[in-house]
């Protein structure tokens, strides 16, 4: 059985073929697609929450840098 994460891949990995095709730059698409993951989290959590789980990926940008596990 496929994780979510797996599916995320592959789907992510569909959508830059296509938008390649289309002459649609990488940096683009993935605007787009935070989009709409904003519009589904906006479904069902709050904005708080929303907003937390967006600075907890800002905070650990980085790959080099600390990583903070645990969101507060």
């Amino acid at each position: 059985m496929a994780s979510a994460n797996e599916i995320a891949r592959q789907k992510m990995a569909a959508a830059l073929t296509e938008a390649e095709a289309h002459k649609i730059p990488a940096d683009v698409l993935g605007r787009a697609f935070l989009e709409e993951v904003l519009n589904l989290y906006r479904q069902s959590r709050p904005l708080g929450d929303i907003a937390s789980e967006l600075q907890f990926h800002i905070d650990n940008l980085d790959p080099d840098g600390d990583q903070v596990f645990m969101r507060p």
